[in-house]
């Protein structure tokens, strides 16, 4: 972990937090219980995470769920992950209205059934003038499919002549990618042991500190959430410059 040696001072904490939920077919598997269960387990652990977030002081939360990867599983588990978001908005939409939480989905809709991209769209108007914090849940959501699709969005304005080639930069990029309402994340966090980032907002965490831990995410207490927090305000976060 990376630290000041100058100064044991805390900073403020991370307004935005991104988290790679890893680890719950391997949670269930250890239990003898098909990588559903899992799921449905990790699932109950967001409601957890969500809740925690305003006396954190985390403002924004951003969620992997389905990665554009994710379709080579099984037929059997990315059907039983499609049902599980439907009933994820369906159990979960009053609270997280009652609760002042601003959900957005990130991600192309395009492959997604009709049911739940309704499902979402309608969760998201719900909650829309909501602002005790930010949900947002990426669903065939690949960092680089996005920067495509971004660019692909960019390339067109520019044919139509709205922008010009000289105007291309990475601040008009940005706004034209998914998250361009939202900061970029102060931290990423990824479960279950692996240290990779999996396509996982690869433009918006180019200055993002990680933290990779063992913990399994069904097992990702609020209380594990809050440690990790703690040490982020240890770290000495320079943005490609150098104290004096």
């Amino acid at each position: 972990m990376a630290r000041d040696d100058k100064s044991e001072e805390a900073r403020p904490g991370p307004r935005h937090v991104a988290i790679i939920m890893d680890g719950n077919g391997r949670w269930a598997q250890q239990r003898g219980r098909p990588r559903l269960y899992g799921h449905h387990a990790g699932a109950k652990r967001v409601r957890d995470i969500v809740e925690a977030c305003p006396d954190l002081g985390v403002e924004y939360l951003t969620i992997f769920a389905f990665s554009t990867e994710n379709w080579k599983r099984t037929q059997t588990e990315v059907a039983g992950l499609m049902g599980l978001f439907r009933r994820y908005i369906e159990r979960e939409a009053r609270a997280l209205v009652r609760d002042g939480v601003c959900v957005r989905f990130i991600g192309d809709r395009v492959k997604l059934e009709p049911k739940l991209v309704d499902m979402m769209d309608n969760l998201e108007m719900l909650t829309a003038g909501n602002t005790k914090m930010n949900l947002t849940v990426a669903i065939n959501y690949g960092g680089r499919d996005e920067v495509t699709r971004a660019a692909r969005r960019l390339a067109y304005e520019v044919q139509q002549g709205r922008i010009t080639h000289e105007e291309v930069d990475a601040e008009t990029l940005a706004r034209f990618l998914d998250t361009r309402v939202l900061p970029d994340p102060d931290l990423v966090i990824r479960t279950s042991g692996e240290a990779r980032i999996s396509n996982f907002l690869l433009w918006q965490s180019a200055y993002a500190e990680y933290e990779f831990i063992d913990t399994l995410w069904p097992d990702f207490t609020p209380t594990e959430f809050a440690s990790v927090l703690k040490s982020y305000t240890l770290r000495d976060r320079r943005f490609g410059a150098v104290r004096a």
